[in-house]
């Protein structure tokens, strides 16, 4: 009887996890749900003010804004990794920690001063047990990053970036594409050029190549580029939270459901051996009762 009770109390613990890794199933998927509404709406807006900016920047205009122009040497880098507050999502945090640290070091081996920044606990936390310790660390972007909490941040960089303080910023974050395509990146953000031309590499590479689009402004060109470039920016770095924040789901809720499917499985096979197990012993006591029979007919 001990190896059936082994067996069912064995049983009753796995269903439990059971229940725990569905429930996180569910509020994952209820997460995901509200993220990916958010990043939606988002997407169309920031790819169209990041093809604008990618068009004035190629445009060969006579005035010109400070975030779109590269610097002559790069003095001073600042890498942003985006990782999230709580584990159990697969190879979310790892993938981004691991695309973050191999840039870490390009820019360290490059640029005489780096900075880096970290977003989640786990992220914080994976760095620190590689021997590396933030220069600032962020726990307050859950999965409803605000535009307003991301603005703070991106107007420390441009105000940095503006005055010297800064001469390159790159963030590593999970770019999310569709339901089933996620990855990890690290993307260079300032100066504003580079995305820039990322965009005009992947329209090349996608044959959607425009022909040059002749701008006329109205009040000045200054004014335009004053408000819409700063605009860029802030909108780029507040999608890469949002990307972050629906593939942090989407990874969660996959790693949930192949959790309760294997729970399933075991259950299954522990309920298989466990009636193999109470079928023999319960033979056994027979087979004792019969013999006790026999023995007392003998008598």
């Amino acid at each position: 009887m001990a190896k059936a009770r082994a067996l069912d109390k064995r049983r009753k613990a796995i269903r439990n996890i059971r229940k725990i890794t569905r429930t996180m199933e569910l509020i994952a998927t209820a997460r995901f749900k509200k993220a990916m509404d958010r990043a939606a709406a988002s997407t169309s807006y920031t790819k169209r003010i990041t093809s604008l900016v990618a068009d004035l920047a190629n445009a060969g205009l006579s005035v010109s804004h400070p975030l779109l122009e590269a610097r002559p040497e790069t003095k001073s880098a600042t890498l942003l990794v985006l990782t999230g507050n709580r584990g159990l999502c697969g190879g979310y945090n790892s993938n981004v920690m691991r695309a973050g640290y191999a840039r870490l070091q390009e820019l360290k081996a490059a640029v005489p001063n780096v900075t880096l920044e970290v977003s989640g606990k786990r992220g914080i936390a994976g760095f620190k047990f590689r021997g590396v310790t933030a220069d600032a660390t962020y726990t307050h972007f859950e999965d409803k990053p605000r535009y307003e909490e991301v603005e703070v941040l991106a107007n420390r960089y441009l105000n940095d970036f503006l005055t010297g303080k800064l001469d390159r910023l790159d963030v590593a974050y999970t770019r999310f594409e569709s339901m089933s395509r996620q990855f990890a990146v690290v993307e260079t953000l300032l100066p504003l050029g580079e995305i820039a031309g990322a965009e005009k590499r992947e329209e090349t590479q996608a044959g959607t190549a425009k022909a040059e689009v002749q701008y006329e402004f109205l009040p000045s060109a200054e004014s335009i580029l004053e408000e819409v470039v700063p605009t860029s920016f802030k909108v780029k770095l507040f999608k890469c939270f949002l990307d972050a924040a629906v593939s942090e789901q989407i990874a969660r809720m996959t790693a949930m459901k192949a959790a309760t499917d294997n729970a399933n499985k075991i259950i299954k096979k522990l309920s298989m051996t466990y009636n193999r197990a109470r079928q023999s012993q319960i033979t056994g006591e027979i087979m004792e009762v019969l013999g006790g029979v026999e023995a007392l007919k003998n008598k």
